[in-house]
């Protein structure tokens, strides 16, 4: 498990977190790493080309993550969007419809939302939210941009505050009224009935089984009634429902997990009606660096 996962749209949720201690400097530098598809990617986003470099920024910039919003290690840095077996869908999606959104919901620092606009969904109508603005003035250090250069629509705000985004019932049709000026927005809500992908990683799991359903509820809303509009992402599940009590970068806390059955049946048959989507899930098992390890529930929600 990473402490990214204790970060997100409503900071840790229904978690019990105990007090947190800061890892020391090396062993957080020990940890960084960066594949070649991740070296690939911030190379050309950050333009900085040498290797030294750019790990000097990225632990720069993680320094003043912590500061932010407790970020430890260095999983804001993984590509999370574009291992999912729906990625070529998502991207497909982007490009065939004109007007469809891609919302990355619990963005952090928007990493994902920047790989799928970097592999073709068009920036302007892509949106990321997050419980404070401070992730995207972050996401702007770690890339290099501005509001001006690289103008990504980000809504900050708390998905269990109904002004931010009230539960609807899912659109059996399209909506009637036109799209939303995504530049402008001040909440979710304008988005319902709109969305042809919502990403949702490192999210769900922060709230208890309760809460999750009501999110579940909250952003079935948004989703396009269209056929293959897909709800998307991952977090930590396990082989069968239930709290874990889990200890995690000097913390220690109770966690409720979805198994692939729970979280299947929660989505085909609570959230929406049963028959009206397809629901693909899939535990793998990851390995994080310092030495940890934990089961990340892979899935998707689409549109029949």
């Amino acid at each position: 498990m990473d402490t990214q996962l204790l970060t997100g749209l409503a900071g840790a949720g229904d978690l019990k977190v105990s007090a947190m201690v800061k890892p020391e400097t090396e062993p957080l530098d020990a940890a960084y790493a960066l594949s070649s598809k991740q070296t690939t990617f911030f190379k050309a986003q950050t333009r900085i080309d040498d290797d030294d470099d750019l790990r000097t920024h990225i632990l720069e910039v993680q320094e003043r993550a912590y500061e932010v919003s407790e970020v430890m290690w260095f999983t804001f840095l993984q590509l999370g969007i574009a291992a999912l077996p729906e990625y070529e869908s998502v991207i497909k999606l982007g490009q065939e419809r004109p007007d469809g959104i891609l919302l990355d919901i619990g963005c952090c620092f928007g990493v994902d939302a920047r790989k799928a606009i970097a592999d073709g969904f068009p920036l302007k109508n892509t949106v990321t939210t997050d419980l404070k603005k401070e992730f995207y003035d972050m996401g702007h250090a770690l890339f290099k941009t501005t509001p001006e250069t690289y103008p990504i629509s980000f809504v900050a705000g708390d998905a269990f505050d109904p002004n931010m985004l009230q539960i609807v019932p899912p659109f059996d049709e399209a909506p009637s009224t036109e799209k939303p000026d995504l530049s402008t927005l001040t909440s979710l809500n304008p988005l319902a009935g709109r969305c042809a992908v919502i990403y949702a990683s490192n999210f769900f799991h922060l709230f208890s089984e309760e809460n999750q359903l009501q999110l579940a509820k909250a952003v079935a809303g948004l989703l396009s009634p269209l056929p293959g509009s897909m709800i998307c992402g991952e977090h930590v599940g396990n082989w069968q429902k239930g709290v874990f009590h889990e200890e995690l970068g000097g913390r220690t806390f109770d966690m409720f997990q979805h198994s692939p059955e729970s979280w299947s049946a929660m989505w085909n048959g609570e959230v929406f009606t049963k028959g009206k989507v397809r629901v693909d899930t899939k535990i793998v098992l990851m390995k994080v660096p310092p030495g940890m390890e934990y089961n990340r529930l892979q899935w998707s929600v689409v549109r029949l």
